[in-house]
C-alpha cells in the first residue's frame, strides 16, 4: 500500500516521449490518474496508458509562455480535480561553446527548465498548502553537480533546479508537502542523441558507469512512484541520483 497511488492525480510535463513518457506510464501503472502536458502531442503516451486500463488525458501547451501557465494548471485541474502530484520534467538543451552561446539559447533553456518548473510548483503549492498534502518532483541532472561541456545554460538551469527543490522543501515541508528531485544519469533519449552518436564519448561515459550500461527511460518509473507515494513521506529536499552508480565512481 505504500506505493499505491489510487485516487491521486498527477500532472506530468514533457510527456511526448523519453523520461516524461516513462514516468507518466509508471504513475498510471501505480494507480494515479495522469494529466500529460507537453508542447507536442502525447498521443503515444495516452494510448499506452489507456490500453493498459489506466486513466490519462493530455493538455498541449507551450511551457515557455509563463503567462499561460495558470491556464495550463487550471485545465489540468478541470480534468480530474485537484493535483496531488506534480512532476516538472519538461526540458530542453542547446549545445554551443560558452563563448558562442547565444542569448536566445540561454533564455530558451532557462524559461523551460527553470522558470516553468518554479511557477508550476508555485501554482500547485498554493493548492496543496490548502489541502495539507502534495508531492512535487523536479527533474534535475548529473549537471546539477557537474559543469558539462558546451551546455552552460542547461547546467545553470539544473543547478538551479536542485536549489529550488531545497528551498521549496524548507518552506512547505511543515505543510504536508514533500518536494524532491530526481537526477537521472546518462539515459538514452533524444536529448542525449548527439552524445550517443559520438562513439568515443559514448564509450568513455559507459566505462564510468558501474552498472555497465546506459540508462533507459523505464529506469525512472520506480523512483518517480516512490517519490510520489506515501513511501517517501519523510523525505524532503533530496536530489535522488538514478545513475547506475555514475556519481559513486
Amino acid at each position: 500500500m505504500l506505493f499505491d497511488l489510487t485516487g491521486r492525480t498527477a500532472l506530468v510535463t514533457g510527456t511526448s516521449g523519453g523520461l516524461g513518457q516513462a514516468m507518466a506510464i509508471g504513475l498510471a501503472e501505480a494507480g494515479a490518474a495522469v494529466v500529460a502536458v507537453s508542447s507536442s502531442n502525447s498521443d503515444e503516451t495516452v494510448r499506452i496508458v489507456k490500453e493498459a486500463g489506466g486513466r490519462i488525458e493530455q493538455v498541449k501547451a507551450d511551457l515557455s509562455d509563463l503567462d499561460g501557465l495558470g491556464n495550463v494548471f487550471a485545465q489540468a485541474e478541470e480534468i480530474f480535480g485537484g493535483i496531488d502530484i506534480l512532476v516538472n520534467n519538461a526540458g530542453t538543451i542547446r549545445r554551443a561553446p560558452a563563448a558562442e552561446h547565444s542569448r536566445e539559447d540561454w533564455h530558451a533553456v532557462i524559461d523551460i527548465n527553470l522558470h516553468s518548473a518554479f511557477f508550476l510548483s508555485q501554482l500547485a503549492g498554493r493548492q496543496m498548502i490548502g489541502r495539507g498534502y502534495g508531492k512535487i518532483i523536479n527533474i534535475a541532472s548529473m549537471l546539477s553537480y557537474q559543469g558539462g561541456i558546451n551546455v552552460p545554460g542547461y547546467t545553470a538551469s539544473k543547478h538551479a533546479i536542485a536549489g529550488v527543490t531545497k528551498a521549496l522543501a524548507n518552506e512547505w515541508g511543515s505543510k504536508g508537502i514533500q518536494v524532491n528531485a530526481i537526477a537521472p544519469g546518462y539515459i538514452e533519449t533524444r536529448n542525449t542523441a548527439p552524445i550517443i552518436a559520438d562513439g568515443k564519448r559514448y564509450d568513455s561515459i559507459l566505462e564510468r558507469i558501474p552498472a555497465g550500461r546506459w540508462g533507459q527511460p523505464e529506469d525512472l518509473k520506480g523512483p518517480v512512484v516512490f517519490l510520489a507515494s506515501a513511501a517517501s513521506d519523510y523525505m524532503n529536499g533530496h536530489v535522488l541520483c538514478v545513475d547506475g552508480g555514475w556519481m559513486a565512481r
